[in-house]
């Protein structure tokens, strides 16, 4: 195992020192460096990421902690609590944004053969999932994320690919910008299928859709006005009723009424795609929630709820960092074929991060002993920081 670097110091390697720097230099994020340059800044920030520290303090701590090992992370020395405040505020938070990107190209190549979970669906068409998520903010600690009259807040607006859960798309808006005005902008492949909630309807973006030769499922508004111009036999059972409607604005669509056991109640689904069995399609809606899990791994596990900073730069910087953290742990978790849970690879991964072992094996004996050669060198337990607890939503800058 000589020569094996720590699994953080790996993690890191997920991005190219060669292409990090290049990304420093077109934003010149770099030029008010004195001794602390963003490389440093970035794996501090994955570290509060993975590591479960909760402030500043436990940061600078857990980093100091490690000692000599730090070499292996391409940085020299744990950075003051004063220094990384101030970079996270004035350093521009775009370069984490682009460097998510970044990761997303590079994932295949990560991944290699290593095929992602079977698909439930016989279609060949790709299957987007979108949704957004409100990140709640002290408006004392926040007050420029203003959201209602006593809440702060920001969103967090994702595109998932069915093939493997990875997120495809992420977006940083204010609280109060509607998920309908970020779908435009959404980069949707002809042919693609995209789910959403009802939250999403907005007739002219249909049109859109339509148009660009995208499909959608979606839950239909009950104040929708159409008319039925036929109906589909359907066999008895969940199935109510699967009609060809055109709605008031013109637009020819298909009505799919699913009866909902667990609640005893209709769901009314709305969708363009005229060929698909209606099962199909109530089936297609039913894996909209695997966002929805997406939402809530993100959140548990990881530090988007509570800040080490209030500035609205800080807190773009963090959320874009747990973006990147999230990834990584997604192609690990896809490479890995142990079938973790994320929540016990990630809790495995900020118990170690700082072993040497090589990343790709302790992905798949993660729960085995390491080596002996060298020694583990486990992360000593955080000394008591208090973090910003500030449940934050932020009109994301520049992410509008």
């Amino acid at each position: 195992m000589i020569g094996v670097a720590s699994l953080f110091s790996q993690l890191l390697d997920f991005i190219p020192r060669r292409d990090f720097d290049a990304r420093v230099r077109e934003r010149r994020a770099d030029r008010y460096a004195k001794g602390f340059d963003c490389w440093t800044q970035f794996a501090a920030m994955i570290f509060l990421q993975l590591s479960g520290a909760q402030s500043l303090r436990e940061i600078t701590a857990g980093l100091r902690s490690a000692m000599g090992k730090l070499v292996h992370l391409g940085i020299k020395s744990a950075p003051s609590r004063s220094t990384l405040s101030y970079a996270n505020k004035h350093r521009p938070w775009q370069l984490p944004q682009v460097l998510f990107f970044d990761l997303l190209s590079r994932a295949p190549l990560l991944l290699g053969d290593h095929p992602v979970s079977p698909r439930p669906f016989r279609f060949k068409n790709k299957l987007l999932l979108l949704d957004a998520t409100t990140i709640d903010l002290c408006l004392s600690l926040f007050p420029w994320a203003k959201f209602r009259q006593t809440k702060g807040g920001v969103k967090m607006h994702a595109l998932l690919d069915h093939d493997g859960y990875l997120p495809v798309f992420a977006h940083v808006t204010d609280a109060k910008t509607h998920e309908s005005r970020v779908a435009w902008d959404m980069p949707l492949p002809k042919g693609s299928i995209v789910v959403m909630d009802r939250g999403y309807n907005d007739y002219d973006w249909f049109h859109k859709l339509t148009h660009d030769g995208v499909f959608f499922v979606t839950r239909m508004k009950g104040n929708a006005i159409f008319e039925v111009i036929a109906s589909r036999p359907v066999t008895p059972g969940r199935i109510l009723a699967d009609q060809e409607i055109v709605l008031k604005s013109g637009l020819p669509l298909r009505r799919v009424v699913v009866w909902l056991e667990d609640k005893q109640e209709e769901m009314v689904l709305l969708t363009n795609h005229l060929d698909f069995a209606p099962s199909t399609i109530a089936a297609i809606y039913k894996e909209r929630w695997q966002i929805e899990l997406f939402f809530k791994a993100i959140k548990q596990n990881l530090k988007i709820k509570t800040f080490v900073g209030t500035s609205k730069n800080a807190l773009l910087i963090q959320i874009w960092t747990a973006l990147i953290a999230i990834l990584m742990l997604k192609i690990l978790q896809l490479r890995s074929r142990r079938n973790w849970a994320l929540s016990t690879l990630y809790r495995l991964l900020n118990w170690n991060l700082f072993t040497y072992r090589d990343l790709w094996d302790w992905v798949e004996k993660a729960d085995d002993p390491p080596p002996e050669s060298p020694p583990p060198a486990q992360l000593v337990l955080f000394g008591g920081g208090v973090g910003q607890h500030a449940q934050a939503q932020t009109p994301v800058a520049g992410a509008t």
